[in-house]
């Protein structure tokens, strides 16, 4: 599991996550939602060892990431997908997939680069998978970066607003591909603004407040007007949201 314990992160005199206690099991769908400002994004890149923590501690599977020597074995156990793609651009879409199985788990380049292909056919990038960042669009991009995290063969898929840069159609293409991942039983974390999507897929609903964990509750009592709906902060950041 992933296992967060009073959590802290500062960068100078603010301090963006606040004792924050949360565990993730294998098989759980979990989103992440709150304010722009909320440590949402910190916190997952805390989790894959990108921000160094300020107090407490981050487990993945038992290898605390704020070890050098556990936090290599952590990262073998999850994967990120970032919101801006971070695709290698001088490197085609089954290359970009291919490379850290080459990279990290020594998988023959051969058998890493069908295994590429076979992954981009299942998001419905068969025929790009040649092409280069450059000359696909930005839902294709994000599909090509789920593909890359989902080549390490993860125990936890780590998901920041992975749809932020996206317009509409593109947002409901790679919605719909994290949608088939949850119902295969795919762990995710997932960072996002779409309401409507973590109502739809989420398990349970976390919800940072100012650094701080209001709230972890099951999906259905979140969103219940004698659950979270009873907070009134809650309650405020629905309102300005559109859910449907």
């Amino acid at each position: 599991m992933i296992n967060m314990e009073a959590v802290v992160k500062r960068f100078g005199a603010s301090t963006v996550l606040d004792g924050v206690n949360l565990v993730v099991a294998p098989g759980e769908v979990v989103a992440i939602l709150g304010a722009s400002g909320s440590g949402k994004s910190t916190l997952v890149r805390c989790v894959n060892g990108l921000e160094k923590l300020d107090g407490g501690s981050i487990t993945v599977d038992g290898h605390d990431v704020s070890d050098a020597k556990q936090l290599r074995a952590a990262r073998k156990c999850s994967a990120t997908v970032f919101q801006l793609f971070n695709l290698y651009p001088h490197m085609t879409a089954v290359q970009n997939v291919a490379l850290a199985p080459v990279e990290v788990l020594k998988v023959p380049r051969r058998q890493a680069e069908a295994d590429a292909r076979t992954l981009l056919a299942s998001v419905g990038l068969a025929e790009r998978a040649d092409a280069f960042p450059s000359q696909l669009s930005g839902g294709q991009r994000q599909r090509v970066g789920i593909c890359r995290a989902l080549a390490m063969q993860p125990r936890y898929l780590l998901l920041d607003e992975v749809t932020s840069a996206l317009d509409p159609e593109m947002t409901a293409e790679v919605l719909a591909i994290l949608a088939r991942l949850a119902a295969s039983g795919t762990t995710m974390v997932f960072v996002t603004h779409e309401i409507a999507f973590a109502r739809e897929i989420a398990s349970r609903i976390v919800f940072l407040d100012q650094g701080r964990l209001l709230v972890d509750l099951p999906t259905a009592q979140f969103f219940a007007p004698d659950g979270g709906l009873a907070l009134p902060r809650i309650a405020q950041f629905l309102a300005k949201m559109t859910i449907t």
